[in-house]
């Protein structure tokens, strides 16, 4: 059944189907689109507001203050964040990092520069 469907890009189950336009994987619910899939791992390189090419685990800092929307301070500039996670493709948001003060959340990569 799957032997002309490419494995699961993010656990390489073998199991993967289609419904629809999207490629499922049953095993770890990813679903992804199997025409642009190479074209979005082309397009994955993600750069800070200085245009210094980020990875995983990288440690950046914020380059302006900002307000968090919910929390009774705003996100000053200067504030490291380490240990960051990039999420391309979840629109502009695309890094996913732990704040200190704040918790968990989604930062732009255009109001970070790297350290």
């Amino acid at each position: 059944m799957s032997e002309s469907l490419p494995p699961c890009p993010q656990c390489n189950s073998e199991y993967t189907y289609q419904m629809d336009a999207l490629l499922v994987c049953p095993e770890c619910a990813h679903e992804w689109n199997a025409a642009s899939d190479d074209a979005e791992v082309a397009d994955a390189v993600i750069k800070d507001a200085v245009g210094n090419v980020l990875q995983d685990g990288d440690t950046v800092s914020i380059t302006k203050t900002m307000k968090v929307k919910g929390a009774q301070s705003a996100l000053k500039a200067g504030t490291k964040v380490r240990n960051i996670r990039l999420v391309p493709g979840s629109g502009d948001h695309d890094i996913a990092a732990k704040v200190d003060g704040f918790g968990q959340m989604e930062l732009k990569s255009s109001i970070v520069k790297k350290i």
